[in-house]
């Protein structure tokens, strides 16, 4: 029950973090769109605008990874995984997330951490005339999106036992058990 319950609150934070990637998507289709205009009918570029584009796409990429993850969007061999058993593919998912997947994302938050303080101490800043200030805030999304990747990692850990203890976790409404009984 209590497996079930943290796997529910670990997808419905994936799956918030999907639509934010989505909303910053529109808003990069935006941005984008504003700079071409801008570029073609009048004439008039900005570094601003041109870096606020690559710093929209790198977040919509890095937090929608862990939605990737809950949606199963992740890169595996799939011409082998999909013909395996459910039991065995929960199998090869808990052992991959916990060899491969929660080290890489602990190491890569825990020094993105010390990247952005010292960009944010430095008083790190675009080095083009007219581009964006406060680069430390693009430097930490970077542990921010592992350390999510590591709470969605977590949900896959979970949600493999899970699999493997013959439980599925339903999606559909979180706050209600397998029994239709909310959960407190």
């Amino acid at each position: 029950m209590f497996l079930l319950r943290a796997e529910r609150v670990i997808n419905q934070f994936s799956d918030l973090l999907g639509k934010i990637a989505a909303l910053l998507f529109i808003l990069l289709l935006l941005n984008v769109f504003f700079d071409v205009v801008m570029r073609y009918v009048f004439n008039d570029v900005s570094i601003g605008m041109q870096e606020l584009e690559w710093h929209l796409y790198a977040t919509v990429f890095l937090i929608g990874v862990p939605y990737a993850l809950f949606k199963e969007g992740h890169v595996r061999v799939d011409i082998i995984y999909a013909g395996l058993s459910p039991k065995r593919r929960a199998l090869i998912d808990l052992i991959g997330t916990l060899i491969l997947l929660l080290p890489f994302t602990i190491l890569v938050a825990r020094y993105g951490i010390d990247f952005t303080r010292e960009s944010f101490e430095l008083g790190e800043q675009s080095g083009d005339p007219g581009g964006l200030r406060y680069r430390w805030l693009i430097k930490g999304v970077i542990p921010f999106a592992f350390s999510a990747m590591a709470i969605s990692g977590l949900g896959l850990i979970l949600k493999s036992i899970n699999t493997l203890r013959g439980v599925k976790c339903d999606e559909s409404d979180p706050s209600e058990d397998d029994d239709g009984e909310f959960l407190p």
